[in-house]
């Protein structure tokens, strides 16, 4: 059972960090149930990729508009160790959205 929930913790970790990743910035803020809702979508739209699936064409429209607002304040330093900053970079990319160096989303730097 634990190492279920570790795995389930680590998957919706990569989830939230590759919507973070990529998310725009949107001009008024987010409520917070709307924030709730989007991580909700990005995270049932792209639960394949941690399964090592390519991106669905979902997952990708999720990751395109996903408020970043809505994800990086979620990324402590404990989920970000959990997290192949990398792989997640590449998989942004590869849905279409420039990750800038050196950004900065919760406890996360990019290179």
């Amino acid at each position: 059972m634990g190492e279920f929930r570790s795995c389930f913790v680590s998957i919706i970790i990569k989830i939230l960090l590759l919507l973070c990743l990529s998310a725009k910035r949107a001009s008024a803020a987010p409520s917070e149930a709307q924030c709730r809702l989007e991580r909700k979508l990005g995270i049932n739209a792209c639960k394949p990729v941690v399964y090592g699936k390519p991106p669905s064409a979902d997952c990708c429209e999720r990751v395109r508009v996903t408020d970043i607002e809505c994800v990086c304040p979620v990324i402590t330093p404990k989920l970000a160790a959990l997290i192949d900053l990398n792989r997640a970079i590449r998989l942004v990319e590869g849905c279409g959205r420039r990750v800038p160096r050196h950004f900065k989303c919760g406890s996360i730097t990019t290179p």
